[in-house]
């Protein structure tokens, strides 16, 4: 129901009305969700049938287009995103709103795509930074009105100040993604660092040994072997190094999803271990972001167990959701353990954890405590001989 319907002369309603659709948007920190949530915001705020925010690039098109109203289907149909000419063109130009009884009569309209659906009244805003243009909220074909009327200009106010706050909305979430990747380029750094610091003094030392070997491989073989003993020892020690700095990589944004970075971590894995790791997973899970860091985090540490105290050949990460839950399991074909043996004696296979985290080593309490802070339920299933399955339940 829009404004008007609701009574525009209530400025409590109006308020009431601005501030949910304002708390909806600020909600959300990464741009393409504030940009979702302005378009579908703003359509409830005024009752229209569709809705869009275009976000202008400097190539005469569109960097972002996100509409309301329009399946996924039609969508598609409809085909690229819209160029910078017609009303979009004129509304980027004036930097101004346009209210409009019919958008197919105006001089600039130059028609759409045959699966476009057909848009009478219209209402465009720019939100702005300034004088520099964020983007364009358009409205049209108001709902719940008498044939032949649109919007008003009561509802040209209503969104411009809406726009006002959108434009904050959106500043601070790019800012926030900015922020994010100068984090990952932070993390990227510290690791260069650590690498640098904990492995190559290593590595020289490992090569000025070699060389030493091969001098005396001839006139001192007895020797020969002590110095291949430690050749063999720093090789030992740097690839422990290597190994711990690479259980400390994480993705700091997850930027490509939680199914493709916990592909990505098993295929380093893979390369750096014996054992074979293996990922199999659902690309369309996603979770929140605080949830999906949790995940990613267990997984890491299950995975350490396996491959430091299971004595696996194989270790499989399995990631897949229904819905309404995401099921997260880490599974080795390795000796197994007894789960009664960190929980106090309950024991016995498939054990979930109680309320309180389990004593023992392993990192079960952490991994215990990160399940329970996102509303997980994690749990053991492993046997002496059997092999190990952790495996974690979180409500989609």
């Amino acid at each position: 129901m829009s404004v008007d319907q609701r009574g525009c002369g209530d400025p409590g309603a109006t308020l009431h009305a601005v501030s949910s659709a304002v708390l909806a948007v600020t909600r959300h920190l990464s741009v393409h969700e504030v940009l979702q949530v302005i378009v579908r915001a703003a359509a409830q705020l005024l009752d229209a049938r569709y809705a869009a925010l275009g976000v202008p690039d400097d190539e005469g098109s569109f960097a972002e287009f996100v509409v309301e109203g329009v399946s996924d289907a039609e969508w598609e149909a409809i085909g690229p995103l819209p160029r910078q000419h017609g009303m979009l063109a004129a509304m980027l130009r004036d930097n101004e709103p346009k209210r409009l009884s019919d958008i197919r009569r105006e001089p600039e309209f130059e028609g759409w795509p045959s699966a476009h659906p057909v848009l009478k009244d219209f209402l465009g805003v720019p939100i702005q930074d300034g004088e520099d243009v964020l983007g364009i909220i358009f409205l049209a074909n108001k709902q719940n009105v008498p044939k032949g009327e649109g919007f008003t200009k009561s509802d040209e106010e209503l969104l411009t100040l809406f726009a006002a706050h959108a434009a904050i909305a959106m500043t601070n979430a790019r800012l926030y993604e900015h922020n994010r990747e100068l984090t990952v380029v932070a993390e990227r750094n510290r690791l260069a660092r650590e690498l640098h610091d904990a492995v190559a003094q290593k590595l020289f030392s490992l090569r000025l040994t070699a060389k030493a070997a091969a001098a005396l491989a001839e006139r001192d073989p007895a020797r020969t072997v002590t110095e291949l003993a430690q050749v063999e020892r720093l090789a030992a020690e740097a690839l422990a190094e290597l190994r711990a700095v690479i259980f400390e990589l994480r993705p700091a944004d997850l930027v490509d999803g939680l199914a493709a970075s916990l592909r990505k971590h098993a295929e380093v894995l893979d390369r750096a271990y014996d054992t074979a790791v293996r990922f199999a997973g659902d690309g369309a899970v996603a979770l929140p972001e605080d949830q999906e860091a949790a995940l990613f985090r267990i997984a890491q540490e299950a995975l350490y167990n396996a491959l430091r105290h299971s004595g696996a050949g194989v270790v499989e990460v399995r990631l897949k959701g229904d819905g309404e839950r995401v099921v997260l399991e880490v599974a080795d074909d390795g000796a197994g353990f007894d789960p009664a043996a960190l929980n106090g004696g309950r024991g016995g296979r498939k054990d979930p954890w109680p309320s309180e985290p389990p004593p023992g080593g392993l990192g079960l309490a952490s991994m215990h405590d990160r399940a329970r802070s996102i509303g997980g339920v994690l749990s053991i299933d492993a046997a002496p001989g059997a092999g190990t399955v952790v495996r974690l339940e979180v409500p989609a």
